[in-house]
């Protein structure tokens, strides 16, 4: 998607860095998670989670950077995949 203006790859940029302080938030709390797993920091993964994904889906809708983009979906997995050894460790 080409952009045509300063405005709008500022909005741009700004939908990368929604994603990247979103995922930068579940990172923190399954960090948290990880010493002092309880149901209420899981239910805040869960969400934490949910917003990452549609954030990075809105930066991915409207973000020509790429490399940004495959960096922010890198995190995303890495954090997944630590949710789900929680979620192992703790049945």
């Amino acid at each position: 998607m080409k952009k045509g203006n300063n405005i709008s790859s500022l909005q741009d940029q700004n939908q990368l860095a929604q994603a990247q302080q979103s995922i930068l938030h579940l990172h923190n709390a399954i960090t948290q998670a990880q010493s002092h797993p309880d149901e209420q920091i899981i239910e805040q993964i869960k969400h934490s989670m949910e917003r990452a994904e549609k954030s990075l889906a809105n930066a991915e809708n409207v973000t020509d950077d790429e490399g940004a983009i495959d960096l922010a979906r890198r995190d995303l997995a890495q954090q997944k995949q630590a949710f789900q050894e929680i979620e192992q460790q703790n049945r």
